[in-house]
């Protein structure tokens, strides 16, 4: 309950500070309407003529594509405007503050911030999500399955940019590597059977985009076996407990810039 209530207070806190600016949130919604747009109409230039990419139908396609604005959403909601401020911290020293105070590092890290700016991808994913969901005549079982396999991602991405964003304990200049996987990400826009089986390989066991979009996607289709679902499932776990761990080595090394 104490958690509860602190998420409460910062998430309070953020959006009464965001919404001074209220005209960015229309600008956002534009931004976001102009994105999906493009990326259905970059989508539909690979089904002309009757191709079909790694065997996907164009609504299976768009079943990925709303998982992967989905994921963005959540990205530029919780993850971006937390995460991405590891390294500021870890710079000026700030993070001195964090470690001081009564609460869990971590927790306070990756909850502080709140951005409403990324609502609308959440919101405009979800929409193509149903509707492509509904023209593939997917029932409710595959909607809450799907969702819970993006739940599932949602904790390995947040995983793998905590990972990343402890790393500038030792390398402080460390940012770009952030961006570094928020462009590898987007190759989750598309289905990863698509891609050669060079990039499969890479986009599955490298950096686990596969998992984040394709994987949710195929699962509401009912494509994935049990084991698969669980593998998905202990990939999450393990890599949620790992960053922790790391978290915890990390800050062994870690020596005030304020000092």
């Amino acid at each position: 309950m104490r958690y509860w209530k602190l998420l409460n207070r910062f998430w309070g806190s953020a959006l009464a500070a965001e919404l001074e600016y209220r005209g960015n949130f229309a600008l956002a919604a534009i931004a976001a309407v102009a994105m999906l747009a493009g990326s259905i109409f970059s989508l539909s230039l690979l089904y002309q003529g009757g191709y079909r990419p790694g065997g996907w139908k164009f609504d299976e396609a768009l079943l990925v594509l709303g998982a992967f604005t989905i994921l963005e959403g959540f990205s530029n909601t919780f993850l971006g405007p937390n995460l991405n401020r590891i390294v500021e911290q870890v710079q000026k020293g700030t993070l001195d503050f964090v470690l001081l105070k009564p609460v869990d590092s971590q927790f306070w890290l990756s909850t502080r911030f709140f951005s409403p700016w990324g609502l609308p991808n959440l919101l405009f994913g979800l929409g193509v999500w149903v509707y492509a969901g509904s023209r593939l005549g997917m029932g409710l079982s595959g909607y809450l399955l799907g969702l819970g396999l993006l739940g599932v991602a949602s904790l390995l991405l947040y995983s793998l940019w905590f990972i990343l964003g402890s790393t500038s304990i030792w390398f402080v200049k460390i940012y770009n590597v952030t961006e570094v996987l928020r462009g590898l990400l987007e190759a989750g826009r598309y289905p990863i059977g698509a891609y050669p089986a060079l990039y499969r390989f890479f986009f599955t066991f490298v950096v686990p985009v596969a998992f984040l979009t394709t994987v949710p996607a195929e699962a509401s289709l009912g494509r994935l076996e049990p084991p698969t679902l669980l593998l998905a499932l202990g990939i999450a776990l393990f890599m949620f407990a790992f960053a922790r761990f790391f978290w915890r080595l990390a800050l062994r090394s870690y020596t005030s810039a304020s000092s």
